[in-house]
């Protein structure tokens, strides 16, 4: 490995981006800025279709954001009487917050579809980043995640609060963030938290991780796309809102190449084309 947090691999239409950030494997602002840049150079490139996020440990995903940074920041602050920061460093020139929120806002606006392969411990920031993701793949075993921050005086702010909220409604939210509480893929299985739970050996994980990838990236991309965009963008709005949206995308996709030649081979009992992208 490099130097660099982020280490980006490409397979197909499919784009990997490990997070090494050895001993401690935690995210920093250094690495939340890195994380960012990559994902928009991924962004602006059509054929890629899916992304995978990923620890660089064998056992650890995103240990959480980094103690030291939090503390020095907070310390500094009373020292000083400034106004309150966040986890975000700024606001790029098209708008969208720096750092791990850009990151964050980024994985769930992209066209490609996200994935966190939650390979091990993901505790705080490390989970909430993931909750960005589109997809959660947990590896099966005795692993520790959950957004324990209220345990030190501070609550999950790089987006936790909501996105629970949103996923799990708002008693479970309140029980789980309040309470601090830790808990095991199974259990995040459970409570709706992670999406899959897969094999606990680290090559078989690995293997059924670009499975699931690579079946994702082989199904038509703006489908995918305009998809992910009706339930993330019609979740926030009235019904009839977001039952015109829907048709909006919905429309736009009819006037795809890839979706006039699959309708007519499926009419016509013919295997289903390659899908282009167009």
């Amino acid at each position: 490995m490099s130097d660099s947090y982020v280490d980006v691999n490409r397979d197909g239409f499919v784009a990997t981006l490990t997070l090494v950030n050895p001993p401690r494997h935690t995210i920093n602002a250094a690495g939340a800025e890195e994380l960012l840049v990559a994902l928009e150079s991924l962004d602006s490139q059509s054929d890629i279709r899916v992304v995978v996020l990923t620890g660089g440990s064998d056992e650890i995903f995103v240990r959480h954001y980094e103690v030291d940074e939090l503390a020095t920041s907070a310390e500094r602050q009373i020292r000083e009487g400034g106004a309150p920061q966040t986890r975000s460093s700024g606001v790029s020139h098209a708008g969208r917050p720096r750092g791990l929120r850009g990151a964050m806002d980024l994985l769930e606006s992209m066209d490609a579809i996200t994935i966190a392969a939650i390979n091990g411990m993901a505790m705080g920031g490390g989970l909430e980043l993931a909750l960005a993701c589109d997809f959660r793949l947990a590896r099966a075993g005795d692993f520790r995640l959950g957004l324990p921050e209220t345990g030190v005086g501070i609550l999950p702010g790089g987006g936790g609060t909501q996105r629970f909220a949103r996923l799990l409604g708002v008693a479970k939210a309140l029980d789980l963030i309040l309470h601090g509480t830790v808990f095991t893929p199974d259990i995040a299985h459970e409570l709706g938290i992670v999406s899959r739970v897969l094999s606990n050996t680290l090559s078989s994980y690995r293997d059924e991780v670009s499975t699931f990838a690579q079946t994702l990236a082989r199904r038509a991309p703006k489908a995918l796309a305009n998809s992910k965009r009706a339930i993330r963008e019609g979740v926030d709005l009235p019904l009839k809102e977001g039952l015109r949206r829907e048709s909006e995308l919905f429309g736009e996709l009819m006037r795809t190449e890839d979706a006039a030649k699959a309708l007519r081979a499926a009419f016509e009992g013919k295997p289903l084309p390659e899908f282009k992208g167009r």
